[in-house]
């Protein structure tokens, strides 16, 4: 027999209505900067990056509004739910973001949070542009033309 391991949902939280608000344009995987209590409330899958950017500050790249609620079962150390979260880049990748932060007006938003196959905790950044009220109107038709289209073909099986 061939040992297969449980293909398990490490994911923590998404960021759904980003996916609506904006336009995305590059996807970039960072790793993220925490306290003991906040992995373990992490684990809980107690944290929420609804509200969450992430900001260019002399070569470091952080996550701010991101919400990690205190952990059940400690009461040693507590730890501030909203705090700025260094996120981890190479200095290239972030030379790459920058000028199109800059200067393009481009925003950084975290879309996933999630622990990879080694446990460590990461963050799915994405560079996005605003969609105007056309374009969000333009997506749910295609969207659903796409739905239209993909019931037609299941019903022709």
């Amino acid at each position: 027999m061939s040992k297969k391991q449980k293909k398990t949902d490490n994911t923590i939280c998404t960021n759904r209505k980003a996916t609506r608000r904006y336009e995305v344009l590059e996807r970039v995987e960072t790793g993220i900067v925490l306290k003991g209590c906040e992995v373990k409330s992490m684990r809980e899958k107690s944290a929420s990056i609804e509200e969450a950017y992430a900001r260019l500050d002399q070569d470091e790249v952080w996550l701010i509004g991101c919400h990690i609620t205190q952990y059940s079962h400690d009461q040693s150390t507590t730890h501030e739910p909203i705090r700025k979260k260094k996120l981890l880049l190479h200095t290239r990748e972030i030379r790459k973001l920058q000028p199109q932060i800059e200067q393009q007006g481009l925003t950084l938003v975290p879309l996933k949070m999630y622990f990879n196959d080694r446990g460590i905790a990461k963050v799915t950044l994405a560079l996005v542009k605003g969609k105007s009220v056309a374009d969000k109107r333009q997506s749910l038709k295609s969207r659903e033309h796409k739905r239209d289209m993909d019931r037609a073909m299941h019903r022709r099986r």
